[in-house]
């Protein structure tokens, strides 16, 4: 039905893309008028369309003309002029869609089209790619359009100073790395003033190489943590007693664990509790008499699945590198390093104390958020790539988003040759070793897509014993990318290399022609010509020898990843082909597809070293990828439903961290927020409608003292006063507190007391926030266990998330009551500064708890030590003695603030 329909009314796309022709034809005729235009004339255009737009015409109404204008200018500064369908991936960027471009097709070119349409409504666009290389060549590439029409642009990457970062972010265009501007949205959400934030509205967004951003780095959340308790001992303990547990081979067989390679996760067995707790015992960690499930032992067994993890699913030089004495994980998916990226519940740490690094102290999370929930926020978003049809439902269902797929602006030329499949890895890279040969031999250059290190250079030693020169690219020599890339496409040229090769950048039959311009330094016509005359030679050998061929060693998990790398070859019409090549013993085919196709080779009956070439075995290999695609995209989806929870939470903290940071006294919500603690302490302790007898005062007396620090005499009163009704009760009480407060704020400047009020309470917001992300994690880790009890782990996530929330707020609120009703503002006048008499002078201040004051008495009299020609402003500072017994590390803080001394007053001592 669908096919039949499609015949008659053309497919969705179809439709589309015959819509936005009509723009196009706007837009090419406009192209003479444009062309007749002065350079300042056209410069001009810029103040003009704005000018429209404040007149109230749309984005849409000027559209054709603004197209036009970028077209031409592109033209006069580039040398190079938008093809029609790029054109139409502009309007399709401009809507708010994914334009699925080929390779080649120019979509660094396409982004200035929607980007210089909606700078002229006066938003900041955000142009969002994966690496620094990209962000700072793209940038680059384009600031020539984009200075010409008077856009200015910023760009956002890593190491960068704050006053870089903000007047970056001020720019019409911003270019940055997903990472980076994620980061910068959660650092400024943990900002305590305003000039201390760098990003601005988030209204636009168009994602290169959306599918890589939003889909295969979305399983991994953005966070900023901070170093937690230190048990990096533990992790050193664990690993030596890892490798003494035997992994099960066989179902039911003997061993202490086993291995689920597609879950990626490692259970202990029966026989291996009791092993483990038997070493355990050995090891001094855990009583003779104690077992792996004892409350006070659950970290053990937490500490174990990390180190069985770490030493039978990790491999090093495929899911991590040793560099510099560090681990740094390598991305699945472009085999790129992800410095500063760690691996979450203690995982990083056993594979440190795995490879004898130094062991990190284990982190506790600050801000997260994933970048599903972090480019939700944005106004309108847009995302281009060449390949996100496969993910299109993803897209779609998560974000909102339509992918339309842009025609070639020629006909797509190269050939996809039929997988060839071998019994086993040896045979498969002896066939791949001999067409290597065969074809560069011919001049043809060939591009290898392998999917680890460790495959690369594998097949790089047994290229080396043939000989066949060649390059390797893989995380390892990730600085020389541009490099190799730009020499890819040289006869006879051999390039080595994982998912990584060249997202981003094109290989071009011949070699890169403006890079060996600019290595050459060529400025005279002379060599100018020379040198162009030589990369024509080179691109027609190339092109007779059949264009790139692209060779893969191993079919990946999705689709889309293979076809990226096909689309290296074959760019703007160019000849190219491409082939896979697979064993029985790939990832793939033995964990989701081996019992199949197993099976037809048994039946075909091939000798050793023979390859099988069937659309059976074809249709068996897709079927397994559509599998793990499907099997990624819920844990895609499930990782959104339970962040979903949070992102509500986090929305109501960032706006409530927003009203405070923006408003210049919040002493009225204090009020506010006193009173109500007031009436919360009163009813526990005097009910409504109870009689006086049952009032329980001299609880209600110490309830007061440590929320408000304030003696009261509930006492005294209740028995001097018969007649002292609940109401008035609470009106002498709420009037005492008040009015205690008041008097303390009276002695300090205005401008002062808000300060510090405004700072406390973001100061406890981030704080119980903090540790509120912490609890979340703890209920976020154990909650499948409720499906045991029959009960949705989902929505049993969900109730008690908004209880954790609910009483979040409230030790929100009395933490902040408690840290201001203690707090003492004691201001130490320094000498004027003589430059400028008429200068108020400086003020320290510090914040105290008054039981606690001679944490800070060492320092303050250090940083009062009188200057030269000045009278010391106190004695001499005396030895501290204690004064009763040596506050427990574990024991609550003296200062009433509800927390274990060691991370509330013991951090000071």
């Amino acid at each position: 039905m669908n096919f039949m329909l499609n015949k008659v009314f053309g497919s969705r796309n179809a439709r589309l893309l015959k819509e936005l022709s009509k723009y196009v034809v706007q837009i090419n005729r406009l192209e003479t008028d444009m062309q007749n235009l002065s350079d300042s004339e056209l410069a001009a255009k810029t103040p003009e369309l704005k000018d429209k737009i404040a007149r109230g015409q749309t984005m849409e109404d000027i559209l054709p003309e603004a197209f036009a204008v970028v077209r031409e200018v592109s033209r006069r500064t580039l040398n190079m002029r938008h093809f029609d369908v790029q054109l139409i991936g502009g309007i399709v960027l401009h809507r708010g869609k994914i334009a699925e471009m080929r390779t080649g097709e120019g979509k660094t070119l396409v982004a200035t089209l929607p980007v210089y349409l909606n700078a002229l409504a006066g938003h900041s666009v955000h142009i969002v790619t994966m690496n620094d290389y990209l962000v700072r060549r793209d940038a680059k590439w384009m600031s020539a359009i984009y200075d010409f029409l008077g856009i200015t642009l910023g760009i956002v990457v890593p190491n960068q100073s704050f006053d870089e970062k903000r007047q970056a972010y001020c720019c019409d265009v911003v270019y940055g790395t997903n990472n980076e501007v994620g980061f910068d949205y959660l650092r400024d959400n943990m900002a305590i003033a305003d000039e201390n934030r760098v990003q601005k509205k988030l209204t636009y967004a168009i994602v290169d190489e959306v599918d890589s951003i939003l889909i295969d780095e979305a399983r991994t959340p953005l966070i900023i943590s901070g170093a937690a308790e230190d048990s990096t001992k533990l992790y050193e303990q664990i690993d030596k007693l890892a490798p003494k547990l035997k992994k099960q081979l066989e179902e039911d067989g003997p061993g202490d664990f086993t291995v689920d390679e597609k879950s990626r996760q490692v259970y202990l067995t029966d026989e291996g509790h009791e092993s483990a707790e038997k070493l355990l015992v050995q090891a001094g960690l855990l009583e003779q008499s104690g077992s792996l499930y004892d409350y006070s032992n659950v970290s053990l067994l937490h500490h174990i699945h990390a180190a069985l993890r770490a030493h039978n699913l990790f491999q090093k030089d495929v899911d991590y590198l040793v560099n510099n004495g560090e681990i740094v994980i390598v991305d699945e998916f472009t085999g790129r390093m992800m410095a500063g990226r760690r691996w979450s519940d203690g995982l990083h740490q056993a594979m440190e104390a795995k490879e004898r690094v130094k062991v990190q102290r284990e982190n506790q999370t600050l801000a997260s958020i994933t970048f599903q929930n972090y480019f939700r926020l944005y106004d309108k978003l847009a995302g281009m790539t060449g390949t996100a049809d496969t993910e299109a439902e993803e897209f779609q269902q998560i974000y909102n988003l339509e992918v339309s797929v842009i025609p070639t602006h020629m006909e797509m030329v190269r050939e996809d040759l039929p997988d060839q499949v071998y019994r086993t890895v040896e045979e498969k890279f002896k066939a791949i070793v001999s067409e290597i040969k065969e074809r560069s031999s011919k001049g043809q250059p060939i591009l290898v897509g392998t999917p680890s290190i460790e495959s690369s250079e594998l097949l790089s030693a047994l290229l080396k014993r043939e000989p066949v020169k060649h390059e390797v690219l893989n995380a390892k020599q990730h600085e020389r990318e541009a490099k190799i890339i730009a020499q890819a496409g040289r006869p006879g040229a051999v390039t080595i290399a994982t998912n990584m090769a060249g997202r981003g950048t094109d290989i071009v039959l011949g070699g890169n022609l403006e890079m060996e311009l600019m290595e050459a330094d060529a400025k005279s016509s002379e060599a100018i010509e020379r040198i162009n005359a030589d990369w024509q030679q080179r691109h027609d050998a190339v092109v007779e020898a059949g264009g790139l061929h692209v060779l893969s060693t191993e079919r990946h998990e999705s689709r889309r990843v293979d076809n990226q790398l096909r689309g290296r070859s074959g760019r703007q019409g160019d000849p190219g082909s491409s082939r896979f090549y697979l064993s029985l013993q790939d990832n793939l085919l033995r964990i989701f597809a081996s019992d199949k196709v197993a099976g037809m080779i048994d039946k075909i009956g091939l000798e050793e070293g023979e390859a099988i070439e069937h659309p059976w075995v074809t249709k068996a290999i897709e079927n397994a990828q559509r599998k793990v695609e499907g099997r990624n995209f819920d844990i895609r989806k499930q990782l959104l439903e339970y962040d979903d929870v949070a992102n509500e939470q986090r929305k109501v903290v960032y706006e409530q961290r927003d009203k405070l940071m923006y408003s210049e006294d919040v002493s009225d919500t204090i009020e506010s927020i006193r009173t109500r603690c007031i009436h919360e302490i009163f009813d526990s302790s005097v009910p409504q409608d109870s009689l006086s007898e049952l009032w329980d005062v001299e609880q209600l007396a110490r309830d007061i003292e440590l929320e408000f620090g304030s003696k009261i005499p509930v006492a005294d009163w209740t028995d001097g006063d018969d007649s002292l009704s609940r109401a008035d009760l609470l009106e002498r009480i709420e009037n005492t507190i008040n009015n205690e407060y008041g008097e303390k704020a009276a002695e300090i400047q205005d401008e002062v007391i808000r300060s510090v009020e405004k700072s406390v309470m973001l100061m406890v917001l981030d704080t119980q926030w903090k540790e509120h992300l912490a609890n979340m994690d703890h209920l976020r880790q154990g909650i499948h266990l409720r499906g045991y009890a029959q009960k949705n782990p989902k929505q049993e996530y969900k109730r008690e998330a908004f209880e954790m929330f609910t009483e979040m707020l409230d030790n929100f609120r009395h933490s902040a009551i408690r840290v201001l009703s203690r707090i003492q503002i004691q201001e130490n006048s320094e000498k004027p500064n003589t430059r400028s008499g008429n200068e108020r002078p400086k003020q320290r201040m510090d914040f105290l708890h008054p039981e606690l004051s001679t944490f800070g008495a060492e320092a303050a009299a250090t940083q009062n030590s009188p200057g030269p020609g000045q009278q010391p402003a106190m004695s001499a500072p005396q030895p501290f003695v204690r004064d009763g017994r040596k506050v427990g590390r574990n024991e609550p803080c003296p200062c009433g603030s509800g927390k274990k001394y060691k991370i509330c007053h013991g951090k000071s001592v």
